[in-house]
């Protein structure tokens, strides 16, 4: 029998804003033993449902069974998985760079057009410079500026994604479940 390989899944979870439901949701990950690369929480374009973005990796089975059971939450209204061909996909990354280094050899500054990144404040101190795009846009931008020896601190955002159907998942499972509830 073939070993399966562990994959990136994006879940997208919509829930109620509640507080302590992002404590629950992770702990579904803390009891699988399946650690969360990234954690994006914001409110959803539906008026009072909050979205989670969360990326992990993990097995084909335990990523189903893992939206199972956060779905089984009381304030959770959906979740589902995806993997990265069937979202649109965007992180930040910003990186503070020694404003001497990037001044004395302007490769650096030819580094940061050719990954399209933007630098938004320079001062004698540091240059912080910004970076939208995939993750791995994220990571070659970064390399690239470590192989100067300039990154005096670097951070990336979690990831935000949409899917690439027409409207969020959540809006038909709501529009369904307020029928119900008229029809009571």
């Amino acid at each position: 029998m073939e070993e399966q390989e562990k994959k990136l899944y994006t879940l997208l979870v919509y829930s109620e804003n509640i507080a302590g439901i992002l404590n629950q949701i992770t702990a579904v990950f803390t009891r699988r033993q399946v650690n969360i690369e990234s954690l994006n929480v914001s409110a959803s374009s539906i008026p009072g449902v909050h979205k989670y973005t969360i990326t992990a990796w993990c097995y084909d089975d335990q990523v189903v069974k893992i939206t199972r059971q956060i779905e089984k939450k009381i304030d959770v209204v959906k979740a589902t998985y995806f993997t990265d061909d069937e979202l649109f996909i965007r992180e930040t990354g910003l990186y503070k760079l020694a404003t001497d280094i990037v001044l004395a050899n302007p490769e650096i500054s030819k580094a940061i057009r050719r990954h399209d990144a933007h630098i938004s404040e320079v001062n004698p101190t540091y240059v912080i410079v910004m970076k939208s795009g995939k993750t791995e846009d994220i990571l070659s931008l970064y390399r690239a500026l470590d192989a100067f020896g300039c990154v005096l601190q670097y951070t990336r955002s979690g990831r935000i994604a949409v899917t690439r159907s027409t409207q969020e998942q959540v809006s038909e499972f709501l529009e369904q479940r307020e029928k119900f509830e008229t029809s009571k």
